[in-house]
């Protein structure tokens, strides 16, 4: 099997071209390494998959469409996957140009090219982010999601949007999947856990925000990873017709299929539907590191919410799976991988003391 990942080299496309070239595809990996954060991180994650033999990587933006043309013909795969993305609920109240750059003109460029390479199955990768300002929990596919809080979560509504209009047009199966708060080894620095860790181990104060009154619900990256292996198969089909009484607009109930009425086209949710009170996953960091974090308790931040919770049923229906990784098992990984990563960096930083 061919691939063509777009992120490549960020924290969820590492992942993901390392196991698909473990089990024997051949991926290209697409990347801006943009300095968002630290890109020796990325360059890092470059280095263990270029070990693979059928690994090729190509430094380039998405908004650049004839470089990012040139490579998925290069490739001519069978999947294509799009993770490359402005990540960041809060980054975009400093630059949101990025976010229109990237998650729209980007996301629109390769949905063009798409349709004309025509691979078997395009997925890609939205977030929990669009369920906005929703309050029935937990968030399922079938809800509208028409209130997003962040200009992160406009774009990636958006570009689900964009993906149905052209699943409709083109008939190339689309399935978008919204993830929820993922975390693990070689995860992200601008995210909770690896700002944390971090801090704890460096004797700073935490931030916590919202007071302390926030719920999320934690994906490991390994369960995510799993779910979108499974869902690679699972393309969407056309359904045999629309009854002349139904409304080609209803949205699916609780769990059930949201495959499109008129489109190869579907939404899932990819989390495990167990939300973990922030002030416990603290305290799951602190129990781990053997440390008490200061803590520093700040108001709710602009285009945050204050809890998530997946529906996984879809997913599970789909797959047969979901995630059920604990948030002790996950961190703990986390940390084992953030003392060894930085201990091979030498003086660059202080870990903290051994594990």
């Amino acid at each position: 099997m061919r691939v063509f990942i777009t992120g490549s080299s960020g924290f969820i496309g590492f992942h993901l071209a390392g196991r698909l070239l473990a089990k024997g595809a051949s991926v290209t990996g697409y990347d801006g390494l943009t300095p968002y954060y630290d890109v020796r991180l990325k360059l890092a994650r470059n280095e263990l998959l270029a070990r693979y033999p059928t690994f090729c990587f190509v430094q380039g933006m998405l908004e650049n469409r004839a470089a990012l043309e040139q490579a998925v013909r290069a490739t001519a795969p069978d999947v294509i996957i799009h993770l490359a993305a402005q990540a960041g609920v809060r980054y975009s109240l400093e630059n949101p140009r990025a976010y229109l750059d990237s998650n729209l003109i980007g996301s629109f460029n390769l949905l063009e090219i798409a349709r004309e390479v025509r691979p078997r199955h395009l997925l890609m990768a939205s977030t929990s982010s669009v369920y906005g300002a929703n309050t029935r929990m937990p968030f399922s596919e079938g809800d509208k999601a028409d209130h997003p809080m962040s200009l992160y979560a406009a774009t990636k509504k958006a570009m689900e949007a964009m993906a149905h209009a052209d699943a409709h047009l083109w008939r190339v199966p689309i399935t978008c999947f919204r993830f929820f708060t993922v975390y693990g080894p070689w995860g992200r620095p601008d995210m909770a856990l690896f700002k944390f860790v971090d801090a704890i181990l460096h004797d700073r104060p935490i931030e916590i925000y919202g007071n302390g009154q926030m719920r999320r619900d934690f994906t490991y990256i390994d369960d995510l990873i799993e779910a979108i292996i499974r869902l690679i198969d699972q393309v969407p089909g056309e359904r045999p017709s629309i009854s002349a009484d139904a409304d080609a607009c209803d949205a699916p109930s609780a769990g059930a299929d949201s495959l499109s009425p008129v489109a190869p086209w579907r939404v899932v949710n990819i989390g495990g539907g167990h939300p973990v009170d922030i002030l416990r996953f603290i305290e799951v960091i602190e129990h781990t590191l053997g440390r008490t974090a200061i803590r520093t308790y700040l108001p709710m931040q602009p285009g945050d919410v204050s809890e998530t919770v997946a529906d996984p049923r879809l997913l599970e229906m789909l797959t047969g799976y979901r995630p059920t990784t604990s948030v002790e098992v996950g961190v703990t990984a986390f940390i084992k991988w953030y003392r060894e990563y930085y201990r091979a960096q030498g003086a660059e930083r202080d870990t903290g003391g051994d594990t």
